[in-house]
């Protein structure tokens, strides 16, 4: 592994390994020049490459022929930022540290720099990391209205990394934590960094965008129900190792009792409700369009459900308001019954009302009558009956 230039007077020593630390001397006649060999090994554990959430270690070892120094070990990452490792074993020898959990962003060339007093040792050592991951927040709560369209996506940095060697991974869906799993879709990356799907529920409404950028997990609900509310988990597999993202979809709708127009006097109840729990900091908010202070009805925290009484007509919106940023809103047009409505539904029950007293009265005359007749008819009955009992019979002579 060692070639000499007699040129130069240089040894020049390839793929150095710990074991050719030692003091090399060169000598010329009656010259000797001495030189010590201090060589440092730094390895990474999975061999650099890993998936989010995961912990690297890095060992870094020393040999040198006189006495091993105490070592100062500084870290900085891919974005020259000053990384604090925690120290798990040291000997004069062997360093072991571990990092924090790896994020996607993470990905680049780390620095490992090294400084001793006693010898005078400065030596920056780089290495790469790789970390496949979502560039997506940890949990990410997206909202949508009941009917609407939305589009969930998971964006992988699969393609900016140059991964090269392939990963799969799967689409989960469920209703809440402790539900059953519905797989929606598989995926596979191959070595060139091409990204193929393949849809799994055949029970579940859901499409795959044709048209997305390189390393793009989407999936569009063409026409949000309630009940598609839930966690959509996208998870990734690498060598028996997995990493997920989560998007929480929470859906809104509202409905109306007695639902219809309103008529003078009369009160409705709008209910405005939203699938699952909400932040603290989000609430839920109805309110009159064009209306005052005192339309405007705001639920407590954590409450899913609101409900409002009203009288008035008009056109009512339900917000779903975030940080004071209104996320979703949802409307409902409350109608007024129009005035030849309410001359219609007066005079039908005007004339219900007549037409229930002139039965009655009807009944109650024809039931006089009925009587009356049946009264008559026993008196004739008794008459012929008295009229056959003394009737005589004369003869003439």
């Amino acid at each position: 592994r060692a070639d000499i230039k007699m040129e130069y007077k240089q040894l020049k020593v390839r793929n150095l390994k710990l074991s050719d630390a030692g003091i090399y001397t060169c000598k010329y006649g009656s010259h000797k020049v001495c030189t010590s060999l201090h060589v440092f090994k730094l390895t990474i554990s999975l061999d650099g490459h890993f998936l989010q959430n995961e912990v690297p270690e890095l060992i870094l070892m020393q040999n040198s022929p006189s006495p091993l120094p105490d070592l100062s070990i500084t870290l900085f990452n891919s974005n020259n930022n000053r990384v604090t490792p925690e120290l798990q074993s040291k000997t004069h020898q062997k360093y072991i540290l571990n990092l924090k959990k790896l994020e996607a962003v993470d990905s680049g060339t780390w620095v490992c720099q090294v400084h001793s007093d006693s010898p005078l040792i400065n030596q920056n050592i780089s290495f790469a990391v790789k970390v496949l991951g979502f560039q997506n927040p940890d949990l990410e709560r997206k909202y949508a209205t009941v009917d609407s369209t939305v589009i969930l996506s998971w964006h992988l940095n699969s393609q900016k990394i140059k991964w090269k060697e392939g990963f799969t991974g799967q689409l989960n869906w469920k209703q809440q934590e402790s539900a059953n799993v519905h797989e929606l879709l598989d995926f596979n990356v191959t070595a060139q960094g091409q990204l193929h799907t393949t849809k799994k529920s055949s029970n579940f409404l859901f499409e795959i965008p044709e048209r997305k950028p390189e390393s793009t997990i989407e999936v569009k609900l063409p026409k949000v129900h309630f009940n598609h509310s839930g966690q959509y988990q996208c998870q990734l597999e690498y060598q028996g190792r997995h990493t997920e993202s989560k998007i929480e979809l929470v859906v809104m709708k509202v409905s109306a009792n007695p639902d219809g127009p309103l008529s003078r006097g009369a009160n409705v109840t709008l209910t405005c409700q939203v699938s699952g729990p909400l932040p603290p900091n989000a609430y839920l908010r109805w309110e009159r369009v064009n209306g005052t202070k005192t339309d405007i009805k705001n639920s407590e925290q954590h409450e899913v459900k609101l409900e409002v009484n009203i009288s008035a007509a008009g056109l009512w919106s339900c917000h779903l308001i975030e940080d004071n940023d209104r996320k979703i809103s949802l409307h409902y047009h409350v109608e007024k019954v129009s005035v030849w409505i309410n001359y219609v539904i007066i005079g039908a029950s005007v004339g219900g009302s007549l037409l229930v007293f002139a039965l009655g009265c009807l009944c109650i005359i024809s039931g006089i009558n009925w009587q009356r007749r049946r009264q008559q008819a026993n008196r004739m009955a008794q008459a012929r009956q008295y009229l056959l009992e003394n009737k005589t019979c004369q003869c003439q002579q």
